[in-house]
């Protein structure tokens, strides 16, 4: 009796222990939910920003250059602030959807070990990396997947931003010729640029342990 009673208590465990982990992953499948709603609602609030701006630009330019100077020098430098912090909470949110998708792989590893001739129907890949790149429409656990991220996006953007900046100091208070300005604003924009990708690169870096082992990586 001792003996059939352990072997139900370990039943009702496992069976328990089936029911939760099955409710862990449609958690797990919300926060990622959660992650995509929340990176998109905050590209759309900068990329409205900066087009509602950038066409109040244009109407103060039509007025006189002075006026332009003048709110460009208080428009942009908020835009871009605005972008930066856009770009480092975008970085947070795609590394924890990355989390919550190999956590989930993990889990669905787990139901298709259950009943080995089945486990093909969950489609699982080599890796809980590879599984989770796949199911964001990646071909490969790549750290490179970053220059496709929409951080990276909002980033390019931010840095033209940050470069725009670059060219109206140093024309207006410095005083510098135009073409200089100019040189010096694409190589900030750039320079930012990648900054931002360097940054996820970091951020990144951890999700995929694989990656930095090979030579190729």
């Amino acid at each position: 009796m001792t003996s059939n009673g352990g072997v139900d208590d370990d039943t009702e465990a496992r069976a328990r222990f089936e029911s939760a982990l099955a409710t862990e992953y449609f958690v797990l499948q919300g926060a990622s939910g959660a992650t995509i709603s929340e990176s998109s609602s905050r590209s759309s609030l900068y990329m409205v920003s900066l087009s509602s701006s950038l066409i109040a630009l244009g109407f103060v330019l039509n007025a006189s250059a002075e006026s332009f100077l003048s709110f460009a020098a208080v428009v942009l430098p908020v835009l871009f602030l605005l972008g930066t912090f856009t770009v480092v909470r975008l970085v947070d949110t795609s590394v924890e959807n990355v989390r919550v998708l190999q956590q989930m792989a993990r889990i669905r590893r787990h139901f298709a070990g259950i009943w080995p001739p089945g486990a093909a129907l969950f489609g699982m890949a080599e890796s809980a990396a590879a599984d989770a790149s796949r199911s964001l429409g990646l071909r490969r656990a790549n750290r490179r997947a970053v220059f496709f991220t929409m951080a990276t996006v909002i980033g390019a953007v931010n840095a033209v931003v940050g470069g725009a900046i670059v060219v109206l100091v140093l024309t207006g208070p410095l005083g510098l010729a135009t073409s200089v300005a100019v040189v010096a604003g694409v190589v900030a924009a750039v320079a930012l640029s990648a900054v931002a990708v360097a940054y996820q690169l970091v951020r990144f870096a951890p999700l995929f342990p694989r990656e930095t082992a090979s030579p190729g990586g």
